[in-house]
């Protein structure tokens, strides 16, 4: 439970199966391939395997075999098509994703058979395993190594026009092409699987608006975490205003809870909200004018403010309007707890009377400390948090007037804070903190835990 305390929100991202209880939120709309989809498209769909297998330097092939043992060479081998009928992704425990491939490969060279030379065609089915880890984590950024590739090979086919083709020249092909292979197939896994960590990263590390307040910068808090279930991504980011300073907060890692039954889990921690909140939540003091024509809850206040002025005060205006400001203090302060969270935020609400001549005489000047319920949801990829009043404390900073007792006001203040504050406070969430588009998974009714 401390943990959870410590870390904050959850994301989970996965298949749900009738019998399993959400305990909040929606099941998850990202199928249990996602990850198998995420890099089919980055290494095959966009030809970035392709293009770098194109510029493959195949060695020479030389031997003796054929027709009455002659000399074989083949040289100039190229790569001039390939098929990628699958593309299979394992998570692997605590070490990262098995990625698996398989390919079909034609390559084209020139052959020379004794005095025979002609083009020659080779079909090669191979597949590739390849064990991908990430390390080296610093300031956001990971590296990725190839722990382990193995090339399996299937059948290897050669075409000559002539179709001589004896079965010495056959082995001599199969077996220094299956030689060689390998390193070069892995070398150029290993190129692209480096592209496209730089090409995932930037879905993290992208400098997205919060409205008109300020940016956030996204970026990993700690090497990625796997089981033989699901990815977990402990989320952190930059929080600067507009135009002005970043918004500190505590960065440290987390350890990630166990997850089942799930895909993707993402989590931002309770630090990093309060410095979001801390850009959303910045209004300008609100002011207005107890009259008729205004809300009730207003109203009710002035009355239940008259009534407290003390009977010998000469100077109290007992007609008039009333004006209420109220003044946001200090920066609001999400707190979490297991399945609940509330904001808490501190206003002051002054309560004067503004004469002709420009003076002002402050009959209040109370601090609120609010307690907010926090309802939180995903919608098109920004987290929401829309608040209802829990519960409020009132204190008597000062009055002009000499009111002590202000036990009369304070449901008056609540309701003036419901009716006023509230909607506004509402009105800044609205706008939703957003979410990084993670590997390029959409967050499509992602379950949410606290």
């Amino acid at each position: 439970m401390k943990m959870l305390k410590l870390f904050g929100i959850l994301f989970f991202c996965g298949l749900l199966t009738p019998s399993q209880e959400v305990l909040s939120g929606l099941s998850c709309a990202v199928s249990p391939g996602a990850m198998r989809n995420v890099l089919s498209g980055a290494i095959l769909q966009n030809g970035l395997l392709q293009q770098h297998l194109q510029s493959l330097v195949l060695p020479n092939i030389v031997g003796e075999g054929g027709l009455l043992n002659a000399p074989i060479s083949i040289t100039g081998l190229h790569l001039l098509k390939a098929q990628f009928p699958e593309l299979s992704v394992m998570l692997l425990p605590g070490i990262g994703v098995q990625m698996t491939i398989a390919a079909k490969l034609e390559l084209r060279g020139n052959s020379l058979i004794g005095l025979l030379s002609e083009i020659i065609n080779i079909l090669v089915d191979v597949t590739i395993t390849a064990n991908i880890k990430c390390t080296n984590y610093e300031s956001g950024t990971v590296q990725v190594v190839i722990e382990d590739c193995l090339c399996v090979f299937g059948a290897v086919k050669i075409k000559l026009l002539s179709g001589l083709l004896s079965l010495s020249v056959n082995d001599l092909v199969h077996n220094q092409l299956t030689a060689a292979l390998p390193r070069l197939l892995c070398s150029v896994i290993n190129i692209v699987i480096n592209l496209v960590n730089i090409q995932l990263l930037g879905t993290l590390n992208a400098v997205v608006p919060v409205g008109t307040t300020g940016t956030i910068q996204y970026q990993l808090a700690s090497l990625p975490f796997t089981s033989g279930l699901f990815l977990g991504l402990d989320l952190d980011g930059v929080v600067q205003q507009m135009g002005g300073s970043i918004i500190p907060h505590d960065s440290s890692s987390s350890a990630l809870p166990p997850l089942l039954d799930k895909l993707l889990l993402l989590g931002l921690r309770q630090s990093f909200l309060n410095a979001v909140l801390s850009l959303l939540i910045q209004g300008q003091p609100q002011m207005f004018t107890c009259v008729p024509e205004n809300f009730s809850g207003a109203n009710q206040l002035k009355e239940a403010v008259m009534a407290a002025l003390p009977a010998g005060c000469s100077s109290c205006p007992r007609t008039g309007p009333l004006n209420i400001k109220i003044t946001l203090s200090g920066n609001p302060l999400i707190s979490l707890e297991v399945n609940k969270a509330t904001l808490k935020l501190s206003v002051m609400i002054q309560l004067f009377i503004e004469h002709l001549d420009g003076s002002v005489l402050n009959l209040l000047l109370l601090k609120a400390d609010l307690g907010l319920n926090v309802r939180v949801s995903i919608t098109e990829s920004r987290l929401l948090l829309a608040v209802s009043l829990s519960s409020t404390t009132f204190s008597l900073e000062s009055s002009d007037v000499g009111i002590s007792n202000i036990s009369s006001l304070k449901p008056h203040c609540s309701n003036v804070l419901v009716e006023k504050l509230l909607p506004l406070v509402n009105g800044f969430l609205s706008i939703g903190i957003p979410l990084p588009n993670v590997l390029g998974i959409q967050l499509i009714n992602a379950d949410i835990q606290i």
